[in-house]
């Protein structure tokens, strides 16, 4: 008796000049998903959830609604688009089936919760090696580690669900906390580690959700990223966030775990000699863009020794990035010269400010990983 081992049916793809399935181009998607293994491994961490027996295992069930997503779909009742092509997407279980297996999921979500982690853990380092010598484990070094942005976001709800409350812009949803990979390139390629729910309401500086979701994030990396004892190698991953991320609280906790971090920091109010500074520019570097060239018009100091630090991770620096206003930028009280001055701190044992701040601007890349996020399911808790 042949053994299934895949979730999706095996066909050849040829390119003919005839249309013959719907979102026949998912095959792509199919493909990845098997070569990866998925149903077995979803199989070993959570068949607990489906009845011995039963046709529809969770390879099938989640394997189906992932392809649904990518496909397009926001709900259940879109995985209609899989079953117009039985002979590409196999036998999809029915809205009910798929129900009933989340129903049972709730029942016991720490089982679930872990079996799912250790699932998507497994399914990454899978992928990562396969990928050879563009493995991003296999890359990071202390000096180019491997970049992990922090940032929240808010979900609008249009009902009364558990945890949706008014936000601070006014509306009322959720503000769960996204840790994802940059990949370093681009637009902002890269792959999400964890999301952790939180109420609309809950703050966005605090150092306890900064520390449970790059919690969970580093557990998701792969071995590659731990020693032989099981402890992380935190010089290979540099934590990235806005200023929100700033307190001793959380730096302390990266530090402790040996992690580089480059977070955005409040400007303190300049000292008067620092004025001077921004005057001068022969105490300050020119800034590059991100393709590593020099900028005429904004420059970058390592503003530590002058503005001072207390409190902080041993070996924190305070870097300072000075450039003209931007047209229609309204000026604030902290310009200075019609210079707008913004800071970040890192421990980074690099020692360019230049480059160090490239690298911290483009934190902003976060926001389309986001967005690609929210566009395949979070968006729709609401």
């Amino acid at each position: 008796m042949s053994k299934i081992t895949g979730v999706f049916p095996s066909l050849p793809v040829a390119t003919t000049e005839q249309s013959l399935v719907s979102h026949a181009g998912l095959n792509v998607v199919t493909s990845f998903v098997d070569a990866l293994g998925f149903r077995g491994l979803c199989e070993d961490r959570l068949g607990q959830f489906v009845p011995s027996g039963a046709r529809h295992r969770p390879g099938t069930i989640l394997g189906s609604l992932a392809v649904m997503l990518a496909g397009g779909g926001e709900h259940v009742s879109d995985l209609d688009i899989l079953r117009t092509g039985a002979g590409v997407f196999g036998k999809v279980a029915s809205n009910a089936t798929i129900s009933r297996f989340f129903e049972r999921t709730v029942t016991n979500p720490d089982v679930f919760t872990y079996g799912f982690a250790t699932l998507t853990r497994e399914l990454r380092s899978r992928a990562w090696e396969a990928a050879a010598d563009r493995n991003p484990a296999l890359m990071a070094t202390a000096l180019d580690p491997l970049i992990v942005d922090l940032d929240a976001t808010l979900v609008t709800s249009h009902s009364d669900k558990e945890q949706a409350v008014g936000t601070y812009k006014g509306g009322y949803g959720f503000a769960p906390f996204i840790a994802s990979v940059d990949y370093g390139a681009g637009s902002g390629g890269g792959e999400i580690l964890a999301a952790v729910m939180r109420p609309g309401n809950a703050g966005a500086n605090s150092a306890d959700d900064h520390i449970k979701v790059f919690s969970q994030a580093i557990e998701q990396l792969p071995d590659d990223f731990y020693d032989e004892h099981g402890e992380l190698i935190g010089d290979k991953v540099l934590v990235r966030t806005d200023s929100a991320g700033a307190s001793r609280k959380f730096l302390h906790h990266l530090s402790s775990r040996g992690v580089q971090f480059s977070v955005s920091y409040p400007v303190p109010v300049l000292k008067a000699h620092m004025v001077g500074w921004i005057n001068d520019k022969k105490y300050w570097q020119p800034a590059l863009d991100q393709d590593g060239k020099e900028r005429a018009d904004a420059w970058v100091v390592n503003a530590t020794g002058i503005l001072g630090l207390t409190d902080y991770p041993e070996g924190t620096n305070l870097y300072l990035r000075a450039e003209p206003l931007h047209p229609g930028a309204q000026p604030t009280l902290l310009d200075s010269d019609g210079h707008r001055v913004t800071a970040f701190l890192t421990n980074s044992p690099r020692w360019h400010g230049p480059t160090l701040d490239a690298r911290h601007r483009a934190r902003g890349r976060c926001e389309n990983r986001i967005k690609t996020l929210k566009n395949t399911g979070p968006s729709h808790l609401g």
